[in-house]
């Protein structure tokens, strides 16, 4: 995958060319600031075509000192939506047309995105997932696309993301420096436009998040969240209030410089986290309880994940790419006797029952 450096500055270029450079370059610098934390397990570097369209790189590891289990991919795709696909997204994007369900033939899309777990060794250390991705699709070529090899025009377009934590024991100092360097991240674009920190993003994105990431069979969420969005483009978004939609970017580029901030506010938000508690004392108690709150993990992806299930429905999906957010070992246990109130356990449970506000 060749993409000149930082060519995502490049405001000429079409966007599908400047998301692919961004998230290859996001993608070199989280797994290095990774690397340096477990430098005697580098991540394996697996480069791969898809046979339908496209390419991605997947850098995993397993079996680290710090890491038990990483994963940091970028995909970057091409294809035929069915119409079925075409079906849904259209819910939430009028602007593709609705003669591409009546002739049955799907339509060509792009996607390019990069998507993160980690899973360290450590009880005491929080698993962490994060997601920035751009999505256009397009009418079939015509016959003067097809000669310059240049796609079809552009019907519709969005961008999405979001990162979120997930301890097994909570460190309220944790939970404060994740959420601060998320909100910080969210509100300089509309602290950037004049609007005030208090009407910026990171309210209705953090709250998305808390409403997103639910285990609705435990009646508990996966985690302590962090931020989440889907589908920004340039209408309002009907998930949001009247309010946020006033101060959200609209253009696209305005949306992509929201998402560069972000996915640049990754490392700062967890590596500090994480350098804290790799080396904390724990014991078996400690070690059984993480592979419990795991098996959590498992549920909500499995289940629930609208990623992982749009991916595993993807024609041509590269299913070992997809499930890479699975830990290496988790648990269930019959009428768990852990987590009750008083405990450590327990202080985690009440949050992951009623989420709080951070910062």
């Amino acid at each position: 995958m060749s993409l000149a450096a930082e060519s995502f500055k490049d405001s000429s270029l079409p966007m599908r060319s400047r998301m692919s450079s961004y998230i290859t370059s996001l993608q070199d610098q989280i797994v290095q600031s990774l690397e340096s934390l477990d430098p005697d397990k580098p991540f394996l570097r697996d480069s791969w075509i898809r046979p339908e369209g496209g390419s991605g790189t997947s850098c995993v590891l397993a079996g680290g000192k710090v890491l038990e289990k990483a994963g940091v991919n970028i995909s970057i795709v091409h294809g035929t939506l069915p119409p079925a696909a075409v079906k849904q997204m259209r819910a939430n994007h009028q602007e593709i047309p609705e003669t591409s369900l009546e002739s049955g033939k799907g339509l060509p899309f792009f996607a390019a995105g990069i998507s993160l777990v980690i899973h360290p060794r450590n009880p005491m250390a929080p698993t962490v997932h994060a997601n920035y991705r751009y999505f256009e699709i397009s009418k079939e070529k015509t016959e003067e696309s097809n000669k310059a090899d240049e796609p079809g025009e552009i019907v519709a377009w969005w961008f999405g993301g979001g990162s979120d934590l997930t301890p097994s024991y909570l460190f309220e100092e944790d939970a404060i420096h994740f959420h601060a360097t998320l909100k910080a991240a969210c509100n300089k674009f509309t602290t950037d436009k004049g609007v005030d920190e208090a009407h910026g993003l990171y309210d209705p994105f953090k709250k998305w998040c808390d409403e997103y990431f639910v285990i609705t069979h435990r009646k508990e969420c996966r985690g302590i969240g962090g931020i989440f969005f889907d589908d920004l483009a340039v209408l309002p978004h009907p998930r949001l209030s009247a309010e946020a939609n006033a101060v959200k970017p609209s253009t696209q580029e305005e949306i992509f410089s929201f998402i560069r901030h972000c996915g640049d506010a990754f490392v700062p938000s967890y590596l500090p986290i994480l350098e804290k508690r790799v080396d904390s004392p724990f014991n078996e108690e400690h070690r059984r309880w993480q592979l419990l709150r795991r098996g959590r993990y498992v549920e909500f992806n499995l289940v629930y994940d609208r990623g992982t299930k749009f991916g595993l429905h993807t024609p041509g999906a590269r299913i070992e790419s997809i499930l890479m957010s699975l830990p290496e070992t988790a648990r269930w246990e019959y009428m768990s006797d852990m987590g009750v109130e008083g405990s450590q356990e327990g202080d985690l449970m009440a949050v992951l029952r009623v989420p709080r506000e951070w910062v």
